[in-house]
């Protein structure tokens, strides 16, 4: 027998298993209901007649008693249960093309600022020839200067521009005025101003006096879901609420012009972006128009471990420059953290045939001591889509191998950190958005947004989409969505 009809023969053996487990509920009813029916079409018209008689002779004290208990039990039920949350919209933060940094000027840059450090030239660009980038993504004007200007006023001024554009972007397509916003959440990880930027955005906005106001600081490029997460917790304890999370990263004052490489590289990678979601809980008017429910967060934290903890570390060099260092161990230990957060995330959203699977490979394992690999469950037969961080190649890469992904899955990954770059915790929105863009968004559809952040943190979020997604004529993506999905080779010679 040939290799590819062994393989067919596996797959359509996994297929009928998956279906028989997937449905086994339903595969054990089916006989039971068919002997019923068998039975019942065999009895006589006068023992239908008695067992009628007998059925009508009941007590109604009895009836109305029990009645009233499932009423009241049902009331307590849902009057207990979590308060749904739902995603109503977002926006996300599109530069203007003034602010566009192609190949050869981010090069020609680095070449006037590093002239006595040629070493570490040629180390950028060697990165940016391998980092998926591509030749439209954005830096801050502080940053087009040369040498770079960063200040705290620059660093201000592009916190203002791209947290308003967004804001304002959100309120225009959902017509939400900003006194009806009861909670507000700002992440930003490596601009923390006094006032803070979620005050900052109180103050243009003129919200209310009791708006519940968070800002979430030094969190790395998972910060968004851990808003998303501080969200869920709040709507759920504060009925009839709108909460709204303002995610971005400000690159002004984190731009390294030093000559470590461990800190030269997110000069490389990380660019402008933000994004807004409005978030509500008040599902009677949402669930027409929302599209998306939340439906789980995980949060994995593996700050306990010196390694983890070192691997993104904001430092200073020999010479005293500010810069965030990069580990070697950083992908090793994105792995390690993914493996724990999926082991949490798996039994919440993995069908019965998958779990069954992880736990024999489990069992066989750890009590018979069998050498057969580790498990890795079909996150496939969960999920239609998949947001992934946007950190780089190499994260995209691990992951697509690690899930057993195919191209398509990490399509909106790849272009999106092709077309806008490491836009930190914003990314996941990009990504989303260039789903929706290319009409693929179902009622229906599960999605998978995971992201990884210093400290180390491995986070995820499971959405439901409530509707299909109509193919939007705005957003980042609107310009441009006809030109991907584009080929990436892996090295661009500069």
């Amino acid at each position: 027998m040939s290799q590819a009809q062994t393989s067919v023969k596996l797959k359509c053996a996994k297929l009928g298993y998956q279906y028989v487990v997937n449905h086994f509920l339903t595969c054990l009813l089916l006989p039971i209901m068919a002997m019923v029916f068998v039975q019942a079409i065999q009895l006589s018209p006068e023992k239908i007649s008695n067992l009628w008689n007998n059925s009508i002779q009941f007590d109604f004290t009895k009836t109305v008693c029990s009645s009233v208990v499932v009423i009241l039990v049902s009331i307590l039920y849902f009057m207990s249960r979590p308060r749904g949350v739902y995603l109503v919209d977002y926006a996300c933060y599109k530069p203007p093309l003034s602010l566009r940094v192609s190949f050869s000027i981010f090069m020609e840059h680095s070449r006037i600022i590093l002239s006595s450090e040629p070493k570490s030239v040629e180390f950028q660009l060697k990165i940016l020839e391998r980092s998926c980038l591509g030749e439209d993504t954005c830096l801050p004007p502080a940053i087009h200067y040369i040498p770079p200007a960063p200040s705290l006023d620059t660093a201000r001024e592009e916190a203002q521009m791209v947290i308003f554009s967004v804001m304002d972007s959100l309120f225009k397509k959902t017509e939400l005025k900003p006194k009806d916003i009861d909670i507000l959440i700002v992440n930003c990880s490596l601009f923390s101003p006094t006032p803070s930027l979620s005050a900052m955005v109180v103050n243009k906005y003129k919200m209310r006096d009791n708006v519940k106001s968070y800002n979430l600081s030094g969190m790395g490029c998972s910060a968004g879901l851990i808003s998303i997460d501080l969200a869920r917790d709040l709507l759920r304890v504060h009925p009839k609420s709108i909460a709204v999370v303002v995610s971005t990263e400000i690159i002004t004052p984190n731009y390294y012009r030093g000559k470590d490489r461990s800190m030269l590289l997110p000069n490389c990678l990380f660019r402008m972006g933000g994004a807004a979601i409005l978030l509500s809980n008040k599902w009677w008017i949402d669930l027409r128009r929302a599209k998306y429910k939340l439906l789980h967060t995980v949060r994995t934290h593996k700050g306990s471990n010196d390694k983890s903890y070192n691997c993104v570390y904001e430092t200073e060099d020999s010479e005293g420059k500010t810069g965030i260092s990069l580990s070697k161990d950083l992908m090793a230990i994105a792995g390690e953290a993914l493996k724990s957060n999926i082991t949490s995330l798996g039994p919440l959203v993995l069908p019965p045939s998958e779990q069954l699977l992880f736990l024999l490979s489990l069992i066989g394992r750890k009590v018979f001591n069998t050498k057969l690999k580790p498990y890795i469950p079909d996150f496939k037969q969960a999920f239609e889509h998949f947001c992934i961080h946007a950190g780089g190649r190499a994260v995209i890469d691990e992951l697509q191998k690690n899930l057993q992904l195919s191209a398509e899955h990490v399509e909106a990954s790849r272009m999106t950190l092709h077309r806008f770059g490491n836009t930190s915790s914003s990314s996941l929105w990009y990504e989303l958005s260039y789903i929706e863009a290319k009409g693929r968004m179902k009622k229906g559809d599960r999605i998978w947004q995971i992201a990884f952040g210093s400290g180390f943190k491995c986070n995820s979020a499971v959405w439901k989409c409530n509707k299909t997604i109509e193919t939007p004529t705005d957003g980042p993506w609107s310009d441009c969505i006809h030109k991907y999905p584009v080929y990436i080779p892996e090295i661009v010679k500069l």
